[in-house]
């Protein structure tokens, strides 16, 4: 999944950034909330972590810009206050949770796995596709109950397929969500792993739709 992480503090965005990437996430990051705002904006990211104190624009009036733009992406706010009427016009604002400083980055990545499946209309950390089985929050996939060993971005590719099973979705919109601004959108990498993944699950999983893109079936 492709996450946005919005902090003034350089070594923390910088931790976040790394943990996140360790976890398996794209990661963009930003510093202030003018920027943040605009990547928020224009970018399709699967959560964004945000920061309420910001320079430039601040956490808060980021978030009600978003929401006023009709902006549904999960947003877990980042605070240093332990005021509960800072949390209150947090939530009040749009936010879908929150962590104060200071945290476990444990706790960070939990609430971040929650708010995406959520988002995708999923209770459960495990996601099945027919013999297929994913745990997002340990990283592991099981066919047959035999374990499949993929690399972080066959991990990264699966994992939205079977967060979205059903539903068509384009190479264009995997493109924006697996991979970082820096990505080069121009290659044919994900043909590459969709290639990859069809070699290492039922072959019946993952269907081309022409023209259209690829859907992952709940088989039997």
């Amino acid at each position: 999944m492709r996450i946005l992480v919005v902090e003034d503090d350089v070594n923390l965005n910088r931790q976040l950034k790394e943990a996140l990437t360790e976890a398996g996430y794209a990661v963009d990051v930003a510093f202030d909330g003018e920027e943040g705002h605009y990547l928020g904006d224009t970018e399709p990211y699967d959560a964004i972590v945000l920061d309420i104190g910001l320079p430039q624009m601040d956490g808060l009036s980021v978030l009600e810009e978003w929401r006023r733009a009709g902006k549904t992406t999960p947003v877990l706010l980042l605070t240093a206050r332990d005021r509960w009427s800072d949390k209150v016009q947090g939530i009040d604002a749009g936010a879908d949770d929150y962590v104060a400083k200071p945290f476990h980055m444990e706790e960070v990545l939990a609430r971040l796995r929650a708010l995406v499946r959520r988002a995708a209309g999923h209770a459960s950390n495990e996601i099945v596709c027919g013999s297929v089985r994913l745990d997002s929050r340990a990283g592991k996939v099981t066919v047959n109950g035999q374990a499949v060993k993929l690399t972080s971005h066959e991990l990264r590719l699966l994992s939205y397929l079977m967060l979205h099973k059903g539903k068509v979705i384009s190479r264009t919109e995997l493109t924006e969500h697996l991979y970082d601004q820096d990505f080069d959108r121009d290659s044919n990498t994900i043909e590459v792993f969709v290639g990859r993944l069809r070699k290492k699950l039922p072959e019946e999983c993952i269907q081309t739709v022409r023209g259209l893109g690829y859907q992952m079936l709940d088989f039997e």
